[in-house]
């Protein structure tokens, strides 16, 4: 295996997070993490990878998802968020849903999100959040739209930073699509953010137990391919899934924040896991650098998105 002389002095360069996390396969040759997790990369994508991780993203935010359980596993991993957040700070989150389990009561609002996220609230770390399937069973989620904490300004909502703009998206079973599609391709349409960025609970692609739907597929992915999102994320699935481009966007999979279960390979897949973790999605001007981050900080798989795939 050969690399390039500017490959070397780029990976020679990285040091501490930023060496145990990058996972190099060059021209097919696949590299360990610090944690032994298999990080697959071609030596294009490894070379862009290194370069980014020496310069300092526009803006930096995590997501997750199928929290709200007040469990062991959801404390570890936000415990996990937290010492992320000391080395690397952020200031917005998102939560792709099932807020609150089993049946969304507002009542557990502490246990499920004020306790274990305190360091981050209190640090000023911004939670958008969307409605699960867990989330409606308690008057359809009107308790947790009203939340303050979830920054909710409706059942779906868009919100810009910086250079990118953000899309929630109500995806349950009697969400109202008749306006709710209408409102998303008017505001996409709209945007003139370089960044477009897409969550709701339920998957578009997934390898996991409930699998892809079809249904998403049909109304959203030809919105997404028009007005050219490059990402969507959503939970559903308590596994983490990254897929290839498919046809312009990846699709992200982070519903792991809690608890897991286990999670196939698609076609469409690129890294699948069951594993405890979140997501860090670092923006560039022209990439994004996507990161899977367990509950041990190690971060398992890497990928890239560019602005004009």
């Amino acid at each position: 295996m050969s690399i390039t002389r500017r490959q070397f002095l780029i990976f020679s360069s990285l040091t501490g997070f930023g060496l145990a996390a990058l996972g190099k396969t060059l021209q097919g040759h696949t590299a360990q993490s610090a944690a032994g997790y298999a990080i697959t990369a071609t030596a294009e994508e490894a070379a862009t990878i290194a370069s980014l991780r020496l310069s300092r993203p526009i803006f930096r935010f995590v997501s997750l998802a199928d929290t709200g359980t007040g469990t062991r596993g959801q404390y570890v991993v936000a415990k996990a968020m937290t010492r992320y957040h000391q080395q690397h700070p952020f200031d917005l989150a998102i939560l792709a849903g099932d807020n609150i389990y089993d049946t969304g009561e507002i009542q557990k609002i502490e246990a499920v999100f004020e306790k274990p996220y305190q360091p981050l609230l209190d640090a000023g770390v911004k939670f958008q959040a969307c409605l699960g399937n867990h989330d409606i069973a308690t008057d359809n989620g009107t308790p947790q739209v009203k939340y303050a904490g979830f920054n909710m300004s409706g059942r779906y909502y868009t919100f810009r930073r910086d250079s990118i703009q953000f899309f929630a998206l109500d995806t349950n079973y009697n969400a109202d699509w008749k306006t709710q599609l209408p409102w998303l391709e008017k505001e996409l349409s709209a945007s003139d953010a370089p960044w477009k960025i897409v969550f709701g609970h339920h998957p578009v692609y997934s390898a996991g137990l409930h699998g892809s739907s079809k249904k998403l597929k049909q109304i959203l992915r030809p919105l997404f391919e028009k007005y050219n999102v490059r990402l969507y994320i959503n939970g559903h699935d308590h596994n983490y899934e990254r897929t290839q481009v498919v046809k312009g966007t990846t699709y992200l999979t982070c519903g792991a924040g809690a608890g897991t279960r286990p999670v196939g390979h698609s076609e469409v897949t690129a890294h699948s896991v069951s594993k405890l973790s979140f997501a860090a999605i670092d923006i560039y001007p022209t990439h994004i650098l996507l990161s899977g981050i367990d509950k041990n900080n190690q971060i398992f798989d890497q990928g890239i998105i560019l602005l004009n795939s």
